[in-house]
């Protein structure tokens, strides 16, 4: 069998998680084209979450209902429009409405895109499906918003080239699903309702990808503001890159960790990798924003995420699917709400403050968690 299905889907696979971020590098720019602050700028951005959250709950027999390519299709479609949307009218608002589009499609891609790439490939060889969705999808993550971040070095624009080229290849990618065959067995049950599920011993492990997402989307959504006041906001993107795709490095040695160990190692590279990301951005110091991102990306995609979902898994029994949508729903809560809650605390202490109380509430936050897996580890403490 060829890899050539498999390259395919990987190629829309990387599409869909480059237009999540595509915008990212001039989130303060469209804000202030409102006449609008860091509050609204991490309401936009946590639209994102409010398109995914039903999905994650809903989304258990969504393939089996309407197979895998459709719901590909289907991701890759919204994002097209989401870039679109923005294109067409800049804002915060328009923001808001296309982060919610993109939402769904990345809960559709999660829903459908492990089983289709295992489907695909060679037979007998599933630990490379799961390396291309996680390679092909955390390299997305990073690329759309250091495409934009290259647009805008050379231009400020509020609509910069990279939407028009990201519109191009994810046309193309799209035309290239339909040639992918589905041999999803569906059925016409409606779909499953699967609430998420805490196993005892998982809600520790929630609560590390709940504290290192929210590094990452602070850094996302709020951080090119911090750099504008010393005209590095263009630089943004490369940031992004750093703390999404980076930890992709790291995921080889957090595999011969054991779980809870992987997770206390990211739980203490995260508060020392985060204060050198602020102190970069507030100094104006690019290198250290860049030193502290890929570090803080070993913790948020390397340690803590692969060790975390491991972990979750090995407590679930007979519920893997409810125990990791109980951790991915930690995961994105922690991805949206603090960012809202620190976009709004810049507007009241200005950005030292926010910065510091978020890094004084992550730090507490780490510590708590880190000595809840350390007595469960040695049995101290009864896990909940």
């Amino acid at each position: 069998m060829s890899t050539l299905p498999g390259l395919r889907l990987a190629a829309a696979l990387c599409l869909i998680t480059t237009a999540v971020n595509l915008q990212a590098p001039y989130y303060d720019a469209l804000a202030t084209h409102d006449g609008l602050g860091a509050t609204a700028t991490g309401v936009a951005f946590a639209c994102y979450v409010l398109g995914i959250l039903p999905v994650l709950l809903l989304g258990g027999g969504l393939p089996e209902r309407f197979g895998r390519r459709a719901l590909i299709a289907v991701a890759l479609a919204l994002c097209i429009a989401a870039t679109l949307l923005t294109l067409i009218a800049p804002g915060i608002t328009t923001l808001g409405l296309a982060r919610l589009l993109m939402g769904i499609a990345t809960a559709l891609t999660a829903a459908s895109a492990p089983g289709f790439m295992q489907a695909l490939i060679p037979p007998g060889d599933s630990r490379r499906a799961t390396v291309w969705v996680t390679a092909s999808t955390s390299l997305g993550f990073g690329l759309g918003a250091a495409l934009t971040s290259l647009c805008l070095l050379r231009e400020p624009s509020l609509t910069p080239p990279s939407l028009w080229g990201y519109l191009i290849a994810a046309s193309l990618a799209l035309a290239g699903l339909w040639r992918l065959n589905d041999d999803t067995r569906k059925t016409s049950e409606a779909v499953r309702i699967r609430l998420p599920a805490y196993p005892d011993g998982s809600a520790a492990f929630g609560a590390a990808i709940l504290l290192a997402w929210a590094t990452v989307g602070l850094v996302i959504a709020l951080l090119p503001g911090v750099l504008e006041r010393h005209a590095l906001s263009a630089w943004s993107g490369f940031v992004t890159l750093g703390i999404c795709s980076g930890g992709v490095l790291f995921q080889p040695l957090a595999r011969l960790l054991a779980p809870a160990t992987s997770v206390r190692l990211g739980l203490t590279i995260l508060p020392p990798t985060y204060a050198l990301i602020a102190w970069g951005a507030l100094e104006g110091n690019l290198l250290a924003v860049l030193l502290g991102a890929l570090g803080a990306s070993s913790a948020c995609y390397g340690f803590i995420y692969l060790g975390g979902l491991s972990g979750v898994l090995e407590t679930a029994d007979d519920r893997p699917d409810r125990a990791s949508a109980g951790f991915f729903l930690m995961a994105y809560i922690g991805f949206s709400v603090p960012v809202v809650i620190t976009g709004g605390l810049m507007e009241r202490l200005g950005q030292e403050g926010a910065l510091s109380t978020f890094g004084l509430a992550l730090f507490v936050g780490c510590l708590l968690v880190a000595i809840r897996l350390w007595r469960q580890a040695t049995g101290t403490q009864e896990p909940t």
